[in-house]
């Protein structure tokens, strides 16, 4: 709301730190019916606060999706493909019939809507390296972030419709 810096006022200020705090909200509250991906801090123990860790979301949905331990995933659910995939799925509410796992294919498709850095794409890259060799990942998304373009889109007035440039 502020075409130059001459018009800059304290208020506008106050204004536009509110408005990325009440984003950030949003996005928490967003996340709070999720039982695994709910937070992205850790804040370590009390008698341990330099523990307190930052943990991005699509890193913990990669390493959960290559997990060796295979625990059934809570957030995330494999989409069914071939006949084989729908009468296993089927089944399952009946029978002792373990779901597929995502990290079962060995091709990782990951669409990010809102935009992906180029940071998230190496990270996602070097864990699917690591912890499942031999997977190809395809990273996709509506648009690469740039940090200027994420500063935007926080600012954003509309942030369910964004002006990306696109």
């Amino acid at each position: 709301g502020c075409d130059s810096s001459l018009n800059l006022t304290s208020q506008k200020t106050t204004d536009a730190v509110d408005g990325i705090f009440r984003s950030l909200r949003d996005i928490s509250r967003v996340r709070m019916h999720m039982k695994q991906f709910n937070s992205i801090y850790n804040p370590g123990s009390n008698t341990h606060q330099a523990s307190a860790s930052y943990k991005p979301l699509l890193k913990q949905v990669v390493e959960e999706i290559c997990n060796p331990d295979r625990p059934d995933p809570v957030d995330i659910e494999h989409m069914s493909s071939g006949l084989t995939d729908l009468l296993k799925t089927g089944f399952s509410m009946f029978m002792k019939v373990n779901r597929p796992h995502p990290g079962d294919h060995p091709l990782l498709i990951i669409f990010m809507v809102g935009g992906v850095s180029v940071s998230e794409v190496k990270i996602v890259k070097d864990l699917v390296a690591t912890r499942k060799p031999g997977t190809q990942v395809i990273v996709l998304s509506s648009v690469l972030l740039t940090p200027h373009s994420a500063v935007e889109l926080l600012l954003a007035a509309d942030r369910l419709q964004p002006d990306a440039h696109i």
